[in-house]
Parts: structure tokens; sequence; C-alpha cells
């Protein structure tokens, strides 16, 4: 009775099951009448077609598939590879192509002429000198050069971030701490017991301030950029590693700084941008998780971004990075020693450190706000197992075993040994005022602007950095304005904009209440004719924004770097040009520039 009312309840499933082989096999059958149609008539097709023609009409259109499928599915998008390839087809044509290079020389020429103004009183060095110079003479071009630095703009408080703290008797400490340790290498801890331990309680002091726990760690690293970049080398090679990732991808909001797009160049990793808020600018969560695929290694957001100083979502984030099983990078590198004081300054924010699960790592930099020497950062992470993938090990190299935590392989001690001389030297109390001052200036500044007619204040600023935009007049011409003031504040584009990063030196000496004063008088000026465009620098800047051929502005930005690394001051090189061209030369016979060194004698 059992086995029959078995029988009776399985009875529509093997019926089912004999059914559905039945339409398998009708499947199998009707393949077979297509298949041998298809046969027949490719044969009939070819009939007339020798063996040799049809192999390499099969090679010829396998390859061409090959290259069809390379262009239309690379990393790079299909339209930004279109918009590169016709922009420099289109700069071929002879016409458009010499007014280009044209546009692009005089460019050069400006920044030449800009950059490379001749130091008075101070030789040009391209070779070695002949002999040891006096420490006194040394000493003599050193002070002439130091003299030719803006440190008055920089001291009084002039300038957008740049000198964080500014104060002599901090500098003459931390050069102290430095001196000491000169000539010592980290990469020798058995050499300097001291610096290894220095370096190892800079980063567990700093994975404190961002609550780490007994498995967060970290090392230091020689600023931001290198920060960001190692933790964009973890994540690529865990993901490869672990989940056999060979296509990486990363996803950030078009707010994050651009260390990131040096990192995806440097590892060949695809970076997918989302566009930000528009009103807040903060990172778009909901767009960042429809950008994930199954290559995604890593999030970012940022505890402020550069751009306008926002802070992303970061527990939203996290949730998202939780959800997906990939890691979430918080790059607190510009407000590294501002935002984990904030609540204690009276600023409180939403968690955004280990404290928020999903957080795997963290970057601040020590140089900033921590006032450090520059050239000190921090790269944090959750785990020391994802830290390993940081680490570079060659175990069969013939010099021995080699291991290096970071890019570089030898570094200066005595910048380890600054770094942590000034953490003792404020500690959490001295931070926690440094962090109230600051925040206390930027919020003075930001209520005191937006008063002011035709001024914009960019997103939703809730740190130290302040950027200003108008609706209504040419915004690069307030930054121009302000430079002919003495001020020196950062440029950005996409939307046009300049900011004020507020340091410890705009709280004193009433320099925030002079940068509104100007500020306001430089709007109501421009005012009178807002519809007017920018001159100058500020001109090239805008316009460049403009130029849908980008590939035009990296050429332009390279020539920049290059005249930064030329040593012939404009004036020689200009008139080395007219000598070139007659067949002349400078003589260098004494390793330095001798019409220099002419002028130099005639003076003394």
């Amino acid at each position: 009775m059992v086995k029959s009312l078995t029988f009776k309840r399985h009875l529509p499933l093997l019926l089912r099951s004999c059914s559905s082989r039945q339409r398998l096999h009708q499947l199998y059958i009707e393949a077979q009448v297509v298949l041998e149609q298809l046969r027949t008539a490719f044969n009939e097709a070819t009939s007339g077609i020798e063996a040799w023609a049809l192999v390499l009409a099969t090679v010829a259109a396998v390859l061409l598939l090959q290259r069809v499928f390379g262009f239309l599915f690379k990393d790079e998008p299909l339209l930004a590879r279109s918009k590169k390839s016709f922009f420099k087809n289109i700069r071929k044509l002879p016409i458009v192509g010499t007014l280009i290079r044209k546009e692009v020389q005089g460019t050069l020429l400006s920044m030449r002429k800009s950059l490379n103004k001749p130091i008075p009183g101070v030789s040009v060095y391209k070779k070695l000198p002949a002999g040891p110079r006096t420490e006194h003479d040394i000493m003599h071009d050193l002070q002439t050069m130091a003299a030719a630095s803006s440190t008055d703009m920089m001291t009084r408080g002039r300038v957008s971030g740049t000198i964080y703290h500014g104060d002599q008797k901090l500098t003459d400490f931390l050069v102290k701490a430095y001196a000491m340790f000169a000539l010592s290498n980290p990469l020798h801890s058995d050499v300097f017991p001291g610096v290894r331990k220095m370096e190892a309680e800079v980063v567990r002091m700093v994975v404190d301030m961002y609550q780490g726990g007994n498995d967060a760690c970290g090392t230091m690293t020689s600023g931001g950029t290198e920060s960001i970049i190692m933790a964009v080398k973890s994540y690529r090679d865990r993901a490869r590693e672990e989940r056999g990732i060979t296509k990486p991808e990363m996803i950030i909001p078009e707010s994050a700084h651009a260390a990131f797009d040096k990192a995806a160049g440097y590892f060949n990793i695809k970076l997918i941008k989302v566009p930000t808020h528009p009103r807040t600018s903060e990172a778009n969560v909901g767009a960042m998780r429809r950008a994930i695929t199954s290559n995604t290694i890593m999030l970012v957001g940022s505890c402020p971004s550069f751009p306008h100083g926002a802070i992303d979502d970061i527990q939203g984030l996290a949730k998202v990075a939780l959800e997906y099983g990939i890691g979430l990078h918080v790059d607190c590198c510009l407000g590294g020693f501002l935002v984990p004081f904030m609540k204690e300054a009276g600023y409180p924010i939403p968690a955004f450190d280990f404290s928020v699960k999903g957080v795997t790592s963290i970057s601040c930099d020590t140089h900033k706000y921590g006032f450090a020497p520059k050239g000190s950062s921090v790269i944090m992470y959750s785990t020391h197992a994802l830290r390993h993938y940081q680490f570079f090990v060659s175990a069969d190299w013939s010099g021995g075993i080699y291991a290096s935590p970071s890019i570089a392989g030898s570094r200066p001690g005595a910048l380890v040994a600054a770094t942590w001389a000034c953490l003792q030297h404020f500690g959490r109390k001295g931070y926690v005022s440094t962090t109230r001052a600051i925040l206390d200036t930027a919020s003075h500044i930001i209520k005191e602007l937006r008063t002011v007619k035709g001024l914009d204040i960019l997103g939703d600023p809730r740190v130290s950095v302040i950027a200003l935009g108008s609706r209504k007049f040419d915004i690069y011409r307030l930054g121009d304005a302000l430079e002919h003031r003495g001020w020196n504040l950062n440029k950005l584009q996409f939307p046009s904009s300049i900011h004020i990063c507020v340091t410890f030196v705009h709280t004193r000496d009433n320099i925030a209440n002079e940068f509104i004063r100007d500020v306001t008088e430089c709007v109501a000026e421009i005012m009178k004719t807002p519809k007017a465009k920018a001159t100058g620098g500020a001109a090239i800047y805008g316009m460049s924004q403009a130029v849908p051929d980008r590939s035009l502005i990296q050429e332009i930005t390279r020539g920049y770097i290059d005249t930064v690394y030329n040593a012939d001051p404009f004036e020689e090189a200009d008139s080395s040009k007219k000598e070139h061209a007659n067949g002349q030369s400078h003589d260098q016979s004494n390793g330095h520039d001798q019409s220099n060194g002419k002028s130099k004698k005639n003076k003394k």
C-alpha cells in the first residue's frame, strides 16, 4: 500500500520527465537538420573555391574579428578612444597641426618665462664644480635661494594650504630632531633601532586615532599619493590572489584625489568615476553600487574631498562594500589630523574610521595638519593580512633576501624622527586645540562669504576647504584679483572654481578677516562688469576646460614639468637658441654658466 501511494505521488513527475526527454530529442533532430542544411549550402557556395583560399579567408576573418573585438572592448571607453583618435588625426592636417604647435609653443614659452627666472647673485651649475667650494660660498648661495622663495606670502597666511602651522619655534624644534637622525635609514632597522621604534609608534598612534583594533596596522610613506598607491596595490594583489581577478576595476567618486588615477595608470586598473551629488558634491552611493561588477576590487570615499571639502557617506559605502565583499578605502589625507578630533573640538561628524564595519583601509597625512615636515604620511589597514599585499619581497635575489614595506627602499629616518617628535610635541590635547581654531576660522569665513552677492559656496564644506564659484561672473577673475592682492588660491575645474584650504596660519593675526575683506571688495569690483572674462594665466586655465582634445592639455602639462627641470634661466635659454642657430655654443669649462659668473664678478 505504501509503495502504491509513493508511485502515485511521483507519477506526475515521471510523466513530465518523459515529456521533457521527448522535447529534447525532437530539438536534437531539428538541430541536426538545420546543420545539414547549412553544410550543404556552404559546400554549394564554395564549390568553385580552392581549399587554400578558404583557409586564408578564414584566418583573415578571425584576425579581423579579433581586432574589432579588441577595439570595442578595451579598458578605455569606446567614446574616449574615438575622441582621442579623431583629434590625433585632426592634428596631422598641415594647417591645423601648424597652428596647434604654434599655440602650444607659445604657452610653453610663457611658462618658461615665468618659472625659469634667474636668481641674481647665484651661478647656474650644470656640471660639478671643478673643485670643492667653501662652506661660506655655499651657504651664501643657499641663503640667496631661500630668500627667493615666497616665504612672506606663506608666513602671512596668504596661501591656500602649503604651510599648515608656520610657527618658527616649531620649525626650529623639528629641524633639531631631523638633524639628529640625518644619516639614518629605516631600511637598516638593525643599525638604527631608534628609528624602527619611532616609525612603529607613529603608525600605532595614528591607527589609535582612527579607532583601529589590535589587528589594525599600517606603514609610513612619503605622502598621500604614495599611501593611496600602496592601498590600491594591496587591493589589486589581494583580488588576484584570492578571487582570481586579472582585469581589476576600482570605483571612485569624481571628486576623489588624482592619486587614484595615478595608481590606476601604474597598475593597469580600470578606473570607474561616478558623478557626485550636484548640490553637496558628496559621493553618490547608489550610483557607485550600480557600477559594481565581478571585477570590482575596491570602493573609495573621501573625508574630506580635496576639491570642495565634502565628507562622503562612509557608512553608506561601507554597507555596500560589505554586501559585495570588496574593500573600502577612506581617503583622509587632507583632513588626517582634523577629522579624528572634530567631535572633541565641538564639530561632530558621522563615523568614518575603523569603527565603521566595512572600512578596510585609511590614508592620513602627518605632514599636513599633523604639522610634521613634508614627506610623511601613514597608510592603515584593518588587518595584517591585507597589509601583507602591500609588501614587496624578493626571495631569490643573488644579493640576499630583499623586502620593503612601500615603494622606496632606502628612506630618510630623519623624517620619521621629526614626525615622531611632532606628534609627541602636540599630543591629543594640542591637536584638539588646533582643530578647534582651524574649524572656527573656516566656519567664520563660510558664514561671511555666504552674504557676498554673486558668490557661491560650493557643496557643503564641513572641514577646512572652502570652494568658491559663481553663476554671475568668471570665478577665475576673482582668483586673479586676489593674486594681485598677494593671495595664492587653488584653481579647480569641472565646475570652474577656486578654493582656500584654511590652516593654522589663518587663525592668527586677523588673516581670516583680511581674506573676507579682499574677497568682498574684489567681487564688488568684478560685479560692475560681470560678463568680462579672465585674462592672463587665469584665462588659460579657464579655457583649458573648453578644449575637447584633452591630450593637448596633457602635452602642455608635460611641457610644464619639463620646464620645472630646465636648469637654464629663461634669458640664457633664449640667447642659446640664437647662438645655436649661428653655430655658437657656451663655454662651461668651470662647471657653471660663465656669463652669469662674469656678471657676478662685475657686480663685485
